[in-house]
């Protein structure tokens, strides 16, 4: 620097040049929006999730559909246990599945890939990676989730519509149902999240969702109806489940007792794998 330009500076008329510190400092907003910018460039990200809406969506239309063409053929015990809106949010049943894998993915992916060398390069922290990922992911999932929720009850009760079957947004319990829906399949989203940086596999990691979502209730069904009862309402996608119910059964989680319940699963896996991605190498 001359000492002209270097007298301008002391005096206050030519500003300093910024540092590069400055330039480069890793804040949780810039990370985060890291995060999104990779999250919206891969087609596959897109790809899932709207397929995760239209099996939310187009499930429900279809099993809706169905009821309403059998409806004159159904039972007298069939029409009793009938639930007009739970029978159009049906497709959460695949929703989950989609929604899940792809919370896995959002971690393993980069870890198959070897780019998580360079995310945790440029962030030593690393913690503000695994925030990242799990905030955007719960926003996204949430905000799809949700409306795809209110399209296929909309959808599903206007099909229902036509044996005079149907339902609406403020019969008791309907809201919940439909609001709890999209919080159910967002705390699923945030357990794949969890899973998939504790395992850092991709086809571990899916394996355990599926395990978890799927296989794990079917077992313990198969268990003696005395341990049964105490432990099935504590898994976790049974437990989570609970807020989709307009009426408690025997050996159930009251819906929002069953909910917290989930997220907790999910906030314990997420603490796990924040503590071992500080301690193990990438």
């Amino acid at each position: 620097m001359s000492t002209t330009t270097g007298s301008a500076v002391a005096d206050g008329l030519v500003p300093p040049a910024p540092t590069a510190g400055v330039r480069g400092e890793v804040t949780q907003l810039r990370v985060l929006h890291s995060e999104w910018i990779k999250m919206r460039s891969l087609r596959s990200t897109f790809f899932t999730l709207i397929a995760a809406v239209v099996a939310l969506v187009g499930l429900g239309a279809l099993f809706s559909a169905f009821t309403a063409g059998h409806w004159d053929h159904m039972s007298v015990r069939e029409r009793a246990s009938f639930e007009p809106g739970l029978t159009s949010l049906r497709g959460y049943f695949l929703a989950q599945l989609a929604v899940g894998v792809l919370g896995v993915l959002m971690v393993s992916g980069e870890y198959a890939t070897g780019t998580i060398r360079a995310s945790l390069t440029a962030v030593p922290r690393r913690l503000p990676v695994l925030w990242a990922k799990a905030t955007l992911y719960v926003a996204v999932t949430w905000a799809l989730m949700t409306a795809g929720a209110f399209a296929a009850f909309l959808v599903g009760q206007a099909l229902l519509s036509s044996q005079h079957v149907e339902t609406s947004l403020g019969a008791p319990g309907e809201l919940r149902q439909v609001m709890g829906l999209g919080l159910y399949l967002t705390v699923v989203g945030l357990l794949g999240v969890a899973i998939g940086a504790l395992i850092r596999n991709t086809a571990g990691g899916i394996a355990t969702v599926f395990g978890l979502l799927l296989v794990v209730p079917v077992l313990a069904e198969a268990l003696p109806a005395s341990w049964g009862d105490r432990i099935d309402q504590w898994l976790p996608s049974n437990a989570g489940q609970s807020v989709l119910a307009l009426h408690r059964e025997a050996h159930t989680l009251a819906p929002w007792t069953g909910f917290a319940v989930f997220c907790l699963y999910a906030v314990v896996t997420l603490a796990a794998a924040a503590v071992l991605l500080r301690r193990r190498d990438v």
